[in-house]
């Protein structure tokens, strides 16, 4: 019998705390402020863990992202860059 292919498998939704926000910002950033301050309101709603990280300590997220701070990932995944839409991170994170 063959495996079903990818695009019927549904995964298995992940609970609050295996889920992980990184919030990619610089410092004197209003845009990243105004981005932390969504995200320890959706992150506290739900439970889930967030962490913060500076383009000037890591020379590869300089490279990655300088252009679009703040950057927020979801599961290490880009959700977002700029402005942090509320709803659309509480949707991501109970998807």
């Amino acid at each position: 019998m063959a495996d079903m292919s990818p695009i019927f498998r549904r995964s298995a939704a992940k609970l609050p705390e295996e889920r992980l926000v990184t919030l990619i910002r610089k410092p004197g950033c209003h845009l990243c402020d105004d981005a932390q301050s969504v995200i320890e309101k959706v992150c506290g709603d739900l439970g889930v863990p967030w962490e913060q990280k500076s383009i000037d300590e890591d020379p590869q997220l300089h490279d990655q992202y300088w252009e679009q701070i703040p950057v927020v990932l979801v599961d290490g995944e880009q959700h977002t860059f700029w402005r942090v839409n509320e709803d659309r991170l509480r949707r991501a994170l109970t998807a």
